[in-house]
């Protein structure tokens, strides 16, 4: 299984829809509230260049967004 991580915000409804996906597909994953640790925030913002939530992290490919076609492709491969 690949490392899962997802950068999020408390009033961001596309990381709940993410969180929620990961749930259904028992698929294990690090949560890090930009919103609360601006270590973090740096970190996503060097990653994408961008402030936008969700990133989501699967293995080494960031994704801006939730994309569930392309998170189920990086997981299955």
């Amino acid at each position: 299984m690949k490392n899962v991580e997802i950068y999020t915000t408390d009033t961001c409804h596309y990381c709940n829809l993410a969180k929620a996906y990961f749930k259904e597909h028992n698929v294990a994953y690090t949560e890090y509230n930009v919103g609360h640790d601006a270590a973090k925030r740096q970190e996503m913002i060097d990653m994408t260049h961008q402030f936008g939530v969700p990133v989501i992290v699967v293995g080494d490919t960031a994704l801006v967004g939730f994309q569930e076609d392309k998170i189920a492709e990086l997981l299955a491969a």
